[in-house]
């Protein structure tokens, strides 16, 4: 492959996954680390990348940048598909169950509404709307009962602060479903907003058993504020996408990884 052929193909995995791997690139180009190191040295020379350890970024991709849900819930949506069907077995009648805010915990909500009635605890409006039109037009197999803490509203439409947090530490759950910005190896399952990790702390805090669901881009990610560390939470569900080191330290670090087969368009 020519460099400027390579230069192309690192510059759109780095627009599709915001956060890529150097050994990620090097397996999937056919070149050497070093060939690829070189590839992102220039290419940050150029503006078009930010390095970072290990891998490159968006440039300005901050740690406190917080994008919005209409645009996370146009990405991957095969995978937090997948993702949310497994997490959905997870979940029995009667059971006390929350859903912290985000695209792939949305996702599982759009397979909750058809399923067994339970109680949900979110900080979503999103996944509260969800529930409610389900309910509304009879699409729902059994209406369950949705508890929407308040709080301020985030870019993500989560509902997050010390009216949150105070709801969600009277409440015991079944069951957490934790969306997450990032996952790291050092600094655990992060958000850019600092109320909502208070608030998703709130939520573990309250749960017999946590279950974080993440798509494979979420490693490697890095929000300003840590919710949990990697061996604080039961369960992670990912895709097959997540890379081999991130396998290994998942599963090293937290009780169970789950990696449900994505189903191909069509």
């Amino acid at each position: 492959m020519l460099p400027a052929a390579r230069h192309q193909a690192i510059l759109d995995a780095v627009q599709r996954e915001r956060v890529v791997r150097v050994s990620d690139l090097a397996h999937q180009l056919g070149v050497s680390l070093m060939t690829v190191r070189r590839d992102i040295e220039l290419l940050e020379e150029g503006g078009k990348l930010e390095r970072i350890h290990g891998g490159a970024k968006l440039p300005g991709d901050a740690s406190t940048h917080e994008p919005g849900f209409e645009l996370k819930s146009t990405q991957l949506t095969a995978e937090k598909r997948a993702i949310a069907v497994e997490a959905a077995t997870l979940v029995h009648e009667g059971m006390a169950v929350g859903l912290s805010a985000g695209t792939t915990t949305w996702a599982l909500a759009r397979e909750l509404a058809g399923g067994p009635r339970v109680t949900v605890v979110t900080n979503s409006v999103r996944i509260a709307d969800l529930f409610h039109h389900a309910a509304s037009s009879g699409s729902a197999r059994h209406a369950s009962t949705v508890i929407l803490v308040g709080g301020e509203r985030t870019p993500s439409d989560a509902l997050v602060g010390p009216i949150a947090t105070g709801a969600l530490k009277q409440l015991h759950l079944d069951v957490l479903f934790l969306g997450v910005h990032g996952m790291d190896a050092d600094a655990g399952f992060t958000t850019p907003n600092l109320l909502e990790a208070e608030t998703d702390r709130a939520f573990v805090a309250a749960a017999r058993k946590t279950v974080v669901l993440a798509d494979h881009t979420k490693w490697g990610m890095l929000g300003i504020s840590s919710i949990a560390a990697l061996d604080e939470v039961d369960e992670v569900i990912s895709d097959a996408g997540l890379s081999a080191e991130a396998r290994r330290v998942l599963q090293e670090r937290v009780g169970r990884l789950r990696l449900p087969t994505v189903q191909s368009a069509g």
